[in-house]
């Protein structure tokens, strides 16, 4: 396993969804690999707070600007297809 592969398979690993040999395989890295740990911590965390965080409701003026900012894109991109 190698840094590379660790990203790779992270979204995996988080989930729990990795077979037992490559998550062993992940887990032996992220012992000897500092770097990649500080990436596992802080995305499982970052994880965490989105979890339990409250959506907030956008103001009614953001709503509307992003609403008609995304029809305009729709409109232009469906011109040049």
């Amino acid at each position: 396993m190698n840094c590379k592969k660790v990203i790779l398979e992270l979204t995996s690993y988080l989930d729990g969804a990795l077979d037992a040999s490559v998550r062993l395989d992940l887990e032996q890295h992220l012992f000897r690999c500092k770097d990649c740990r500080l990436v596992v911590d802080t995305t499982r965390k970052t994880i965490q707070i989105f979890c339990n965080s409250e959506p907030v409701p956008l103001p009614d003026d953001v709503r509307e600007r992003l609403h008609a900012a995304l029809i305009e894109r729709f409109r232009r991109d469906s011109k040049t297809i």
